[in-house]
């Protein structure tokens, strides 16, 4: 059985603006609507060459922004997380058989037959992996799966922080939910599943924040105590309504030879608790680990200490945030960001690598947002660090001058000015 609006219906109704309402939800910006109706009926005039005229249904998946949280949910800790509005959408076609055909913008088509849901060996690294991955998920849940034939474009940075796999999990989460399940899936198990995929079929470790931030969409808490079951809530607050944009700013910092100090940070903190008989932070009461650092620096070494101590610390300024945020206060908020990024680069030490100390693109960014901003504005390591973007809460009125001068020194483009999107992944129409 098809389903959605027949390509040729659906442009017209993009060129009427009858979609409008629900762009100007999900892309907040009233001046970049037009843009946003051509980044459609571009998308759309794709899948037709593709794949013929056809009957569609529209889907969207945000990237995300990690707020307050940096390194904690590999520990089960907390973090405060959004979801922005860069996202992967797809135009999408349900078929008869069980053969899902994608293509996505800038990448080879692939085709997996949903049929066969074993991880393969040859996919570990590919998106194949993710689709038959999520696919699995659904199944293993008790949801059916199918095929569909897709287009798919993203302007989620990829490399960026901003979660691009993440977005594109969710976006095929969400894809099976409308196709074949009618919208049951909630946000928080198609996460799970996408992280499934992540790490079982895709072959990347990783924690549940990303997918957690995408899915659900708006401003997050995640306290990821319970890993199966991690208590969510989206926090009730309009971050339009504070005079600031959130700026992210890609230093064009290279993540090439980095893997081992991304994996250094949850290993070092592994080994303060394993010191106490524990797997993870998460389980070490907070006052064990200060009446303890005496021994642990001696067997386990001063970093580590640090980068536990920034861990049990992060999890207090996620609470003060949340608070902050819930009570209008966003000079409260923005001091206690600040406090976390300054954590992050103190004792967490992932605003640089010390492998090249030469190249510290993430402190020069920084260092000036601190010289333009003054202390009116706020800026922090984004992401996993070491390289690529820092985040800043800019004052209205200084967003031009502080994207001039950022560009100025890392180029054209550099500077994003981004939303808190209120949705997660969705269908469209």
């Amino acid at each position: 059985m098809k389903a959605g609006i027949k390509t040729t219906e659906l442009k017209a109704m993009i060129v009427d603006k009858q979609l409008d309402d629900k762009f100007q939800k999900l892309y907040m910006d009233t001046v970049d609507l037009k843009n946003q109706r051509e980044r459609y009926i571009n998308a759309i005039e794709t899948f037709e060459n593709l794949y013929g005229i056809k009957e569609v249904e529209i889907y969207s998946a945000p990237g995300r922004t990690e707020i307050g949280g940096n390194h904690t949910d590999h520990q089960n800790g907390k973090v405060l997380a959004a979801s922005i509005d860069l996202d992967a959408i797809a135009i999408v076609a349900k078929t008869e058989d069980s053969v899902s055909r994608i293509q996505s913008e800038g990448y080879q088509p692939f085709a997996i037959d949903v049929s066969d849901l074993e991880p393969c060996q040859d996919e570990i690294g590919k998106t194949q992996a993710i689709v038959r991955g999520v696919a699995n998920g659904m199944v293993t849940r008790g949801y059916q799966v199918g095929g569909f034939e897709a287009y798919i474009t993203s302007d989620v940075l990829s490399g960026s922080g901003l979660s691009s796999s993440a977005a594109y999990e969710v976006l095929i989460g969400t894809i099976f939910s409308g196709l074949y399940n009618e919208n049951k899936l909630d946000p928080i198990t198609i996460a799970q599943i996408g992280q499934e995929a992540e790490r079982i079929y895709f072959g990347k470790p990783c924690g549940l924040m990303d997918q957690m931030a995408c899915s659900v969409g708006g401003a997050v808490y995640i306290d990821f105590a319970e890993e199966d079951h991690p208590a969510v809530r989206k926090v009730d607050v309009d971050f339009n309504g504070f005079g600031h944009c959130l700026c992210i700013v890609d230093t064009k910092g290279s993540h090439a030879n980095l893997t081992d100090e991304y994996a250094a940070v949850p290993a070092e903190m592994k080994k303060v608790a394993a010191y106490f008989g524990k797997e993870l932070l998460c389980q070490v009461p907070r006052t064990d680990f200060y009446l303890n650092i005496a021994n642990i620096r001696e067997m386990m070494g001063d970093r580590a200490v640090l980068r536990a101590l920034h861990w049990y610390e992060e999890n207090l300024r996620v609470e003060e945030q949340v608070e902050a945020l819930e009570k209008g206060d966003f000079e409260r908020f923005k001091s206690a960001v600040k406090e976390s990024g300054n954590s992050s680069f103190k004792y967490l030490q992932n605003v640089y690598s010390g492998k090249n100390v030469q190249e510290q693109n993430l402190s020069i960014a920084l260092g000036i947002s601190d010289s333009v901003l003054k202390g009116n504005g706020i800026s922090r390591v984004h992401g996993g660090g070491f390289a690529g973007t820092i985040q800043a809460f800019v004052p209205d009125a200084l967003v031009s001058s502080y994207k001039n001068i950022m560009e100025r020194t890392f180029g054209q483009g550099s500077c994003y000015i981004l939303h808190i999107r209120p949705e997660g992944g969705v269908k469209i129409i």
